[in-house]
């Protein structure tokens, strides 16, 4: 099967509609699985303040840790989602939640930083590849009309729950031990995961929602590496690089209770409350966000989602401008900024997944979120947490966030303005490439 793209037409073919058996039911599964390790992946943020006081840590530690758990992605990420194409994405899911259970729990053994650090990192490792192959599973179960919605749905329920579970995480910071407590009961839960992704998972065909009724005639070649990296020389695809190494707002998710404990003075239990609504708001703006961009898909074509997106980066510095370097006492101001952020932050998963869905081919989808979800946007997390935790230490965190989450992120939208003039064209190239392979096929 040729796997180039052929220039584009004058006008983009319309995606076809395509209804994948079971597609509703792996979008739940997938939401359950992401709620689990996002809890995990949690823990270590909401309890920090109370882990440093056991094991005498800072804000440089957190930095590490965040730094570490990003870094490995490097090379697990690809090595999951090679794993996955060499025997099934639904065993990759399985194998994966299984070891970052196992090692979530050992985590509550800790006894010194240097053995959390070690096993936070691997557990990182273990559970890197869930992201890059969940969205390859979305791609291919839902049209392109569609994608915005289940991508909303995903991370939106997935944010809202795991919100619920964050001030119960931090009620832990009460008893000495209730951080070891947490990594145990995460860890049990991951591993329970685990089966029920064997029990109710299952695997649709590569493009799928693509190639609709032709997809058991269009033949499936396995991606090779060369494949990966001509990816690059999409400009699309470029540019969402770049402006996933300037998202500073993924910051807010490492240093936001720190910042309330250490900044503005208050406890632990208080500071976690700001969980739930930043998971409110998450949820509103991926579910809200989804069904936004497919209206303005029907009323402003493809450059309307880059509208979209460059609002949602503007909107996030605003909020934050004030969230962050203003010193107000009551928790009340930063329970309704906190929702803001995480609407504001909630409006990208939306809206930049199915951009770059659509101008990927069906097989390299996988390859691609790889590339930018576990080498591009570790990067700029491992850059941000490590500095960031230095930094706030020398100067406070109050002087990094301005920085990372208000200027950087205008500097982001400002980036995007360059997908007006290519996105267009290197969608509707694979318009035309998925309506020449259904053609070919049917012949």
């Amino acid at each position: 099967m040729n796997t180039a793209i052929s220039a584009p037409p004058e006008r983009s073919t319309p995606r076809r509609a395509a209804g994948v058996p079971g597609r509703w039911r792996n979008l739940s599964t997938l939401v359950g699985v992401t709620v689990v390790e996002s809890g995990e992946g949690s823990l270590t943020t909401t309890l920090f303040p109370a882990i440093a006081k056991t094991l005498g840590l800072g804000n440089t530690e957190l930095g590490l840790l965040s730094t570490l758990g990003r870094l490995i992605g490097v090379p697990f990420g690809p090595f999951w989602v090679w794993y996955a194409n060499r025997t099934s994405r639904r065993q990759a899911i399985f194998v994966s939640t299984l070891l970052s259970g196992a090692l979530a729990a050992a985590s509550g053994f800790a006894d010194n930083f240097l053995i959390l650090l070690l096993l936070q990192t691997l557990q990182a490792g273990a559970v890197i590849g869930l992201t890059p192959i969940t969205n390859a599973v979305i791609a291919d179960s839902f049209d392109d009309k569609a994608r915005g919605r289940a991508v909303g749905m995903l991370y939106g329920i997935s944010a809202i729950l795991s919100s619920v579970i964050g001030p119960i995480i931090g009620l832990l910071s009460i008893w000495e031990s209730g951080w070891r407590w947490g990594f145990w009961g995460v860890g049990a839960l991951l591993v329970l995961t685990g089966f029920l992704v064997l029990v109710l998972f299952r695997e649709p065909q590569v493009g799928a929602a693509d190639y609709g009724a032709a997809v058991q005639r269009v033949e499936y070649v396995r991606p090779r590496f060369a494949d990966s990296v001509k990816l690059m020389r999409v400009p699309t695809f470029s540019i969402m690089m770049a402006s996933r190494l300037l998202s500073g707002h993924l910051l807010i998710g490492v240093f936001g209770v720190q910042f309330l404990v250490t900044e503005r003075g208050f406890d632990n239990a208080v500071a976690a409350l700001v969980a739930l609504p930043f998971g409110i708001g998450y949820f509103l703006g991926t579910v809200g966000g989804g069904f936004v961009v497919s209206a303005i898909d029907r009323r402003a074509g493809g450059n309307g989602r880059v509208v979209f997106l460059q609002a949602a980066q503007v909107l996030f510095a605003v909020v934050a401008f004030f969230a962050t370097q203003f010193d107000v006492g009551a928790i009340g101001f930063y329970i309704a900024l906190w929702g803001l952020m995480g609407l504001a932050q909630g409006l990208n998963p939306g809206v930049n997944r199915p951009i770059l869905m659509s101008v990927m081919a069906p097989e390299l989808r996988a390859q691609g979120f790889v590339i930018y979800l576990t080498i591009f946007e570790v990067i700029g997390w491992a850059a941000f947490t490590f500095v960031a935790g230095v930094l706030a230490d020398a100067f406070g965190l109050q002087a990094v966030f301005f920085w990372i989450l208000v200027v950087l992120m205008l500097v982001n939208a400002g980036v995007l303005g360059l997908l007006y003039r290519f996105y267009p064209r290197d969608r509707a190239r694979v318009d035309a490439l998925i309506a020449a392979r259904v053609q070919e096929e049917s012949r």
